[in-house]
């Protein structure tokens, strides 16, 4: 007959995991890493209120969404930068995000005449593209490393 505990499971003490997870709070805690976090949030939340910065005028459906992208790319940026280690796979995330900020004012609006829309799209989706790509490269640099010590 097995028996089963009841409380947490014992893998979050592994030394393992918990080595792993050391080495993503050490790369975070790396200038650089504060600095593709920050601007991944700053980046957020231009997104989200460039239609009125910018002025996307008779363009609402545009609006909408680079509001809702704008924000979640905001709450990735404090991810990254709260929790690293277990959010630097999410670093594809923004890459999508500016991805489709990229192509959302021919997507959304229907209509290839969208002027500074899309100039101003088309920068804050490859800024977004950018982070997510080194943001993703500190993932992959901290589990590198990893396995390389052990």
């Amino acid at each position: 007959m097995a028996t089963h505990s009841t409380g947490t499971s014992h893998i979050d003490s592994h030394p393992d995991l918990v080595s792993l997870r050391d080495r993503y709070a050490a790369m975070s805690g790396k200038p650089m890493a504060g600095m593709v976090e920050g601007l991944c949030l700053l980046t957020g939340l231009y997104l989200a209120i460039s239609p009125w910065v910018v002025g996307f005028d008779n363009f609402n459906s545009l609006k909408v969404n680079n509001l809702v992208t704008g924000l979640a790319l905001a709450v990735l940026g404090i991810g990254f930068g709260s929790v690293l280690e277990r959010t630097h796979g999410l670093g594809w995330v923004a890459t999508a995000i500016g991805a489709w900020t990229i192509v959302a004012p021919w997507v959304v609006s229907g209509s290839a005449d969208v002027g500074k829309n899309i100039v101003n799209n088309v920068i804050v989706g490859g800024v977004a593209c950018l982070l997510g790509l080194f943001t993703m490269a500190m993932g992959l640099t901290a589990g590198r490393r990893a396995s390389r010590s052990t």
